[in-house]
């Protein structure tokens, strides 16, 4: 094949002004597709888009990859355009194409005939080997799907999201009538005035899923208790020329981090998970501190690596550096893995209190609320103190009452002897 007889494939606008990201190679090289024929597709923050060929053709090289970052007008594929009137004579012949390489598509396996959409309430098996892209797998391990159970629709066999929802949505009816969570009403809302759907955004959406799988999955219970900051409030204020003289600014995240990190040392089960069969603790000799950022997409938990090994002034340049890339839309996947414990602060916010939903598999998460001066009894007289609600949510399989009564008293006292040194 000629490279000179050539086409590229271009990523068209996506209309998003920075790079998006390919999540699934539809096709190979030596692949003969048709007019339109997906190539790749890419996740856009609003969509998934399909890129195609403009004519028929033979796939000679894709020059991208599962998880690049691709821009409008970058070339993605080279191939060979058909000659119309081969096409026409092609047409009519229907011909299979050939499949993918498999240097190209690891995941994928030789394509199951199409078969037909199984019924809502009788969703039919699908034997044979299972051809589907990168996301539809991870759609489907993240609804804890077995997609050899779900019949695809997709061209040349091919299991696409569409029928792996559509398989969850068939269990769910069948299983409805006897399932432990009442299905909820459907309501039409705009019977009763004018209303306005507007969609989630991918973050909320992802956000959303996984804030339901640990409230389903996880029992929680919430130790509450009060710290007194006042010793925490007076080290920040006394940072103050040092943070200058550095171009870094403590925050109280980054001192109450300091005080987590030495209190989960000393209580490591809250730094654990429980393994899938619920029969071993997962002591985990790291200590990934993650924290959550309000951010105008939805609520974003980047996670600081190794805390325990950096001191102070680090722990707060870095947990800064996280939150303006979280606000930002910079933060990678890599960003937001591997936590072993979060914390989630409200305090300029506002509230008295409040018990978040654990961020499973993690054991627990902690809930920071906004400061109030109280009097406190020193012996002699009262005396006003800096006092910071906390709420510690976790796992009740991997952490008992008793043991998160200690964690959050020993908490409370390293916040209450907090000092630079």
């Amino acid at each position: 094949m000629s490279r000179t007889s050539l086409a590229e494939v271009r990523l068209p606008d996506t209309g998003d002004s920075e790079s998006v990201e390919v999540i699934e190679l539809c096709a190979g090289s030596g692949d003969r597709l048709g007019e339109d024929d997906p190539v790749v597709i890419v996740e856009t923050d609003k969509a998934t888009l399909e890129v195609g060929v403009p004519t028929g053709g033979v796939l000679s090289e894709v020059r991208v990859s599962v998880g690049d970052q691709v821009v409008s007008g970058q070339v993605i594929a080279l191939y060979e355009p058909e000659a119309k009137d081969a096409a026409k004579s092609k047409s009519s012949e229907k011909p299979e194409r050939s499949e993918p390489k498999p240097t190209r598509r690891p995941e994928t396996h030789a394509p199951a005939k199409p078969r037909p959409a199984p019924v809502a309430s009788q969703p039919a098996e699908h034997s044979g080997p299972v051809y589907a892209g990168p996301a539809v797998r991870k759609l489907a391990r993240e609804l804890g799907v077995d997609l050899g159970k779900v019949v695809p629709t997709g061209a040349r066999g091919r299991t696409l999201k569409d029928d792996v929802k559509a398989y969850v949505r068939s269990r769910l009816t069948a299983a409805s009538k006897y399932s432990a969570l009442p299905e909820l009403p459907k309501v039409d809302f705009a019977a009763f005035g004018p209303i306005e759907e507007v969609e989630l955004t991918r973050i909320r959406r992802s956000s959303a899923r996984n804030l339901h799988r640990s409230w389903v999955n996880i029992p929680h219970v919430t130790q509450f208790d009060d710290a007194d900051a006042t010793a925490l409030l007076r080290t920040l204020s006394e940072s103050k020329k040092e943070g200058e003289r550095r171009g870094i600014k403590l925050t109280p995240v980054a001192l109450i981090m300091r005080a987590v990190i030495a209190t989960l040392k000393a209580f490591p089960r809250v730094n654990s998970s429980l393994n899938e069969a619920m029969t071993h603790w997962i002591y985990k000799n790291y200590w990934h501190i993650g924290f959550a950022v309000d951010t105008d997409d939805g609520l974003l938990v980047p996670v600081v690596k190794d805390a325990d090994q950096k001191d102070l002034w680090v722990l707060a340049e870095e947990i800064s550096a996280l939150a303006e890339k979280a606000r930002n839309g910079k933060l990678s996947a890599t960003d937001m893995q591997g936590g072993t414990f979060t914390i989630w602060s409200l305090g300029r916010i506002g509230g008295t209190g409040f018990t978040p939903v654990v961020n499973g598999p993690q054991a627990a998460i902690l809930a920071v609320s906004r400061l109030a001066t109280k009097p406190h009894w020193n012996g002699d007289a009262f005396e006003p103190r800096q006092v910071m609600p906390m709420g510690l949510s976790y796992d009740h399989r991997v952490i008992d009452g008793a043991e998160a009564g200690r964690f959050m008293t020993h908490l409370c006292e390293q916040i209450a002897a907090f000092t630079l040194n």
